[in-house]
């Protein structure tokens, strides 16, 4: 690799992916308001970062077409994906398209969009945004939460699975 060159050798990024398939997360829908609409996608690169203040993040690809509607926004939505919600999940992680259109949601309290019949829903206000490299990764503090008894969407091996049926160890 020539200096400067950030660029990762093919075999390494293929390698990468494959690691990061035995990796298993939730899935979640990240959102906003521009412009008087809603916009979206999923992402599964979402974690925790403090309790007090309660704060999370989320990793979200520059090239995603919402990427800039949410760069503008102060609130976002952060809604943790059911079991039951892997259509949903394939619809937010289409590109383009309308992707509310048959998809039940309300406004939270600070007007971000939150999915029904979800796991649990936050809604953040994002207090900074880090470029790093083809992602931007979004601090939120938590000012709104929703939570339910529905079990978790669980994402690996490139499938999604009922995160209720997984056995305790």
């Amino acid at each position: 690799m020539a200096a400067g060159d950030i660029t990762a050798p093919l075999d390494l990024v293929q390698q990468v992916k494959q690691a990061h398939r035995a990796f298993p997360s939730g899935v979640t829908v990240v959102t906003a308001q521009f412009d008087g609409r809603p916009v979206g996608l999923a992402v599964s690169a979402f974690s925790s970062v403090s309790m007090d203040p309660p704060m999370v993040l989320v990793c979200v690809n520059s090239s995603s077409k919402s990427h800039t509607s949410l760069c503008d926004s102060r609130h976002l939505g952060i809604s943790i994906l059911s079991h039951a919600q892997s259509a949903v999940a394939a619809t937010f992680a289409a590109s383009g398209g309308d992707k509310f259109n048959d998809v039940a949601w309300h406004e939270g309290e600070h007007g971000a969009p939150l999915l029904d019949d979800a796991s649990a829903a936050f809604e953040v206000e994002v207090v900074s945004r880090v470029e790093a490299a083809t992602h931007s990764v979004f601090f939120g503090r938590v000012v709104t939460v929703e939570t339910s008894e529905r079990p978790p969407l669980v994402y690996a091996a490139g499938g999604f699975f009922d995160g209720g049926r997984l056995l305790a160890v």
